[in-house]
């Protein structure tokens, strides 16, 4: 598999590509060809040009969850000629209405309207999208320290991530994790992929953590990962530099930003 960052907060020293505060990342696997996330603007296909990448030989574009750092590429996606032949993976409820302190926070479009647009696959449960490439569809909670927490605001409806999942990979030397926000907890998604796969090995995670202070959950975030022996770690996009800088400090990070590519045997 080969992974490239076409979407995240920082770009490489050296390398001129456009950033922005969300995720995009193009996966090819065998002659899969597959867009997880689409970031908050136009830029994954500025970037993807520019890095050589025809998106137009796409099959699958994979959601995290829902908010619009995310989804909202979806508006630029939808007006090329080859979006009505692609198939769109998400969780049911990613395409639902999202608010935060009485801003709309949403995908640009419902359920509705995608299915009209393009191949629409909504799923709680795991989808294989390759015979190594799985969409883990719900995480359950399976750490006490990592509890789901209300993204909402004042009156807004609570709002509990549901929707927030991961890819995973199942490499020679194990699961590689690749995930939007984290909203879910990233030890939860990290257990459950263990359980989805039936592999207890990690070799790396690359995306969001949705982790921001320096506190107990942290440490115990640390001690998980410790305990995995995960020896690739990319947090990037919704972690704070104080955070990886903790995680650092205990357990080599890996630089990562918009140009990036991994490729994962």
């Amino acid at each position: 598999m080969q992974l490239t960052v076409l979407v995240d907060n920082n770009t490489l020293i050296d390398r001129y590509y456009l950033g922005e505060p969300g995720v995009s990342y193009y996966i090819e696997d065998g002659g899969a060809k597959i867009l997880f996330d689409v970031g908050y603007s136009d830029i994954f296909l500025q970037n993807a040009q520019a890095l050589g990448i025809d998106l137009s030989s796409l099959q699958q574009v994979v959601l995290s969850h829902g908010h619009n750092d995310h989804t909202r590429g979806l508006l630029w996606l939808s007006e090329q000629e080859y979006f009505a032949d692609l198939e769109l993976v998400a969780h049911p409820e990613a395409l639902e209405p999202k608010q935060f302190n009485g801003e709309a926070i949403g995908a640009p479009f419902t359920a509705r309207q995608l299915r009209e647009k393009c191949r629409l696959r909504l799923s709680k449960e795991p989808v294989w999208l390759t015979e190594k490439l799985v969409f883990l569809g719900e995480i359950p909670q399976l750490h006490d320290f990592e509890q789901r927490q209300s993204f909402s605001g004042g009156s807004d409806p609570v709002d509990l991530v549901l929707d927030d999942t991961a890819l995973v990979y199942c490499g020679v030397d194990g699961l590689f994790v690749i995930t939007g926000c984290s909203h879910s907890g990233i030890c939860n998604i990290i257990e459950y992929a263990k359980q989805v796969c039936g592999e207890v090995k990690v070799q790396g995670v690359i995306g969001g953590w949705h982790l921001f202070k320096v506190d107990g959950r942290l440490e115990k975030t640390i001690a998980y990962l410790q305990k995995n022996n995960i020896q690739e770690l990319y947090p990037c996009h919704c972690c704070s530099f104080k955070a990886k800088a903790a995680v650092h400090a205990q357990i080599p990070i890996q630089e990562i930003g918009v140009g990036k590519k991994l490729i994962i045997t």
